[in-house]
């Protein structure tokens, strides 16, 4: 049995928004996708179900859809289901989030305890509309890229466009700008040189997917940063996440919250296997 797309619904135009979304993506992987409401138990979750159905079969008519409602908690609901998922979908912001808020409190929840991939469907309806044919994966150095790296590649792929991976460095402190050779990098700095770091990330999934089109960025700065204008452009970001050691969940540092806060297209963030 294939294992579904599901995504969170509450009623919310956000949420209406991410089923447009997700009802592409499970097209796209030809997987199922799968609507699922939390509600208190003397709520009257038909209506929520049926318009989320509606949307999703306007959509994607040959999507494979299913449905249901869970009498728990909206993040402890997503994430058992999540056990079980090809990834977990949410729009940015739910009914029950203040209107100041860059992003939802059951997606930011969500997104801390996962353990699959999950897509926070940020940026506007007329952004999304617009086919920029880019995927941009964050690459860090160390094993924290992996997972989202091969995801990224995968993405690229069904959609047919280009990945653009970008690897932000910074020099030590009182050295030049300009990447430093290898010997003196590894001395100074105790890391790789930033080519090498996008080099060993991608030389696997690219003899996976020879077809997909890869761009390379490496840009001294802050991560963050780099991120967020390669994703001015983009269809969807992708970053990994590092488990937490000796606790579930994830460890989402500053670039996860920037990039979940503030990304102008769908994020993902993919647990590092």
């Amino acid at each position: 049995m294939t294992i579904p797309l599901v995504i969170g619904i509450d009623g919310s135009e956000a949420s209406l928004e991410a089923v447009d979304w997700a009802a592409d993506e499970a097209v796209r992987h030809k997987v199922p996708l799968h609507l699922l409401h939390a509600a208190v138990p003397e709520h009257d979750a038909s209506d929520v179900i049926a318009a989320a159905l509606e949307r999703a079969r306007k959509v994607a008519p040959t999507a494979r859809l299913s449905s249901e409602v869970l009498h728990e908690d909206a993040a402890s609901a997503l994430v058992g289901k999540g056990r079980n998922a090809f990834a977990l979908v949410l729009g940015s912001r739910g009914l029950g989030d203040l209107a100041g808020l860059l992003l939802g409190s059951v997606s930011l929840a969500v997104a801390a305890h996962a353990d699959c991939p999950i897509v926070v469907v940020r940026g506007t309806a007329e952004y999304r509309g617009t086919r920029f044919g880019n995927v941009v994966v964050g690459i860090e150095d160390g094993e924290g890229s992996g997972t989202a790296v091969q995801f990224a590649f995968r993405e690229a792929h069904v959609r047919c466009c280009r990945l653009v991976a970008v690897h932000a460095w910074s020099a030590p402190f009182g050295a030049r700008s300009k990447p430093p050779p290898l010997s003196r990098h590894a001395s100074e700095a105790h890391r790789r040189p930033p080519d090498q770091v996008l080099d060993d990330a991608l030389r696997d999934p690219a003899e996976r997917y020879p077809n997909t089109q890869v761009s390379r960025h490496v840009v001294e700065g802050v991560a963050r940063q780099a991120l967020l204008e390669a994703a001015a452009g983009a269809d969807l970001l992708v970053v990994g996440a590092r488990r937490r050691r000796g606790r579930s969940g994830l460890q989402l540092g500053l670039v996860n919250h920037a990039v979940l806060h503030h990304a102008p297209c769908p994020i993902a963030v993919v647990p590092q296997i």
